[in-house]
């Protein structure tokens, strides 16, 4: 389905019919070692949360092309259009998945700026 209105990458439903769903807990940027990547950069940390979506999602052999479903958590919602130009870098912006978008008192590390949820859906 197009997306209504006129903000570019964003869809106000997508529609899944039958296959397998997965649901990945909210990513934060952390490396493998558990350490934040990117103290105080907000782009920086956006990219290593993406990053760590697309891992989960392989895990499981989908891609960002299978995510119906994105939810931004954001200490700021200053840095929202930070936030999409990451995202766009990953998504399909023709069929981008449905999204909300946060703004949080915090996050479950301080030091953390951004948290992404995402449902993939795939036949």
């Amino acid at each position: 389905m197009p997306a209504l209105g006129l903000t570019p990458g964003y869809s106000h439903l997508a529609e899944v019919r039958g296959g397998r769903t997965v649901y990945l807990s909210g990513q934060i940027a952390v490396d493998a070692q558990g350490e934040v990547v990117g103290p105080g950069d907000f782009t920086t940390q956006a990219r290593q949360v993406f990053e760590n979506l697309r891992l989960a999602l392989a895990e499981v052999g989908r891609t960002f092309d299978h995510v119906v479903k994105l939810t931004l958590f954001l200490t700021d919602m200053a840095d929202l259009p930070q936030l999409r130009a990451v995202r766009d870098e990953f998504i399909d912006l023709a069929q981008p998945p449905a999204s909300s978008a946060v703004q949080v008192a915090g996050l479950v590390r301080p030091e953390l700026l951004v948290e992404v949820e995402a449902i993939a859906a795939a036949p």
